[in-house]
């Protein structure tokens, strides 16, 4: 199992990343502000346009460091990698695999069948700790309807039916999502999913922290030899990591909307953290920023124990192991993929 390290994430629009031997340093101003050895952290994610020294991009590419950039407000630039070093073995039957539509529906029915599960099981999360004669009959409602979709999405039997079924879940999801708030309820209230841009704070933070597991999905992917940008779900387009996006799906629920609403009810985050600039939508402060940041990171440090490898592993290698099923899924090892169904 892979080691878990840490990824660097530079918040401050005004940084140059650098290279100092083995080490990657940060300069604001002419001025050192931190450094780092290469070999303790398995990526960088820097926010806002940040420059860096050709010889810090070779040094990342060189070690395998991933290295994305993002809008200041967490929407995904571009991404700098070394060279492709997995098994071109296992690429061309992922390959195959993915221009097999009969397969590529199976495969897909598995992402959205468990993302489904995952969203459920945060409903019945709720409706044991928090449950009241407010929520109850909301809540009982659409875990009985997340789990008639669950039940139809592993039936599914084309694509576009598939879709509507992830689509009607995640609307019947989203609708309650106030529901899972119980303090500063006045402050953080969700309209629905959007995105680009979000339009409230708790769409905010969602699409925030669904772009850094994003990246530590395809981190991920990346170390087994999987092709990131050859998904079955998710359509083949210039530049999308498409498998990434296919793998987080069942990590939604767990990995970022549990950190979102831990956020929230344990203010963590506050109103004041956030500003609406209408067409760009509502943003985060830095300060604010840094703070899920922060919160992310110790997540990643929990343990939980897996349920198909029955091995004890901390939070930041769960993509790693799904990565991992999954390529000996591809390559036939096993005869199933096992999604990661929380509890």
């Amino acid at each position: 199992m892979k080691k878990l390290l840490n990824t660097l994430y530079i918040t401050s629009p005004d940084s140059y990343l650098a290279r100092d031997g083995e080490n990657v340093v940060i300069r604001v101003a002419e001025a050192e502000k931190f450094r780092i050895p290469i070999h303790n952290i398995e990526g960088i994610v820097a926010f806002g346009y940040s420059g860096a020294s050709p010889a810090l991009l070779g040094l990342c590419a060189e070690r395998n460091v991933g290295l994305s950039f993002l809008t200041e407000h967490g929407r995904f630039w571009g991404r700098l990698s070394g060279a492709v070093k997995g098994n071109v073995l296992l690429r061309r039957k992922q390959y195959r695999l993915a221009d097999d539509k009969v397969k590529t529906v199976e495969i897909s029915r598995l992402f959205v069948a468990g993302k489904i599960t995952n969203c459920r099981n945060v409903v019945q999360r709720v409706l044991r700790d928090h449950g009241n004669e407010s929520n109850t009959a909301a809540l009982n409602e659409v875990s009985a309807q997340l789990e008639i979709r669950q039940k139809q999405a592993l039936k599914a039997d084309n694509m576009d039916r598939l879709r509507g079924i992830e689509g009607d879940a995640a609307n019947a999801y989203f609708s309650v999502f106030n529901h899972f708030i119980i303090a500063q309820t006045d402050a953080f209230i969700m309209n629905g999913r959007t995105r680009r841009p979000p339009k409230d704070k708790v769409n905010t933070l969602l699409s925030f922290i669904y772009t850094i597991l994003a990246h530590e999905v395809q981190s991920a992917i990346e170390t087994t030899g999987l092709d990131p940008y050859v998904g079955f779900l998710h359509t083949d387009r210039p530049g999308r990591p498409s498998l990434a996006l296919d793998l987080m799906e069942e990590l939604r629920p767990y990995l970022a909307d549990r950190l979102v609403l831990t956020l929230i009810n344990r203010k963590q985050v506050q109103a004041k953290g956030f500003v609406n600039r209408d067409e760009s939508g509502v943003l985060m402060d830095d300060e604010t920023r840094k703070e899920v940041l922060t919160a992310w990171q110790k997540r990643k440090q929990e343990e939980i124990q897996h349920p198909f490898l029955q091995e004890t592993i901390p939070l930041g290698l769960l993509p790693y192991a799904q990565a991992l099923l999954f390529s000996r899924f591809i390559r036939g090892d096993i005869e199933n993929y096992p999604v990661f169904v929380m509890k």
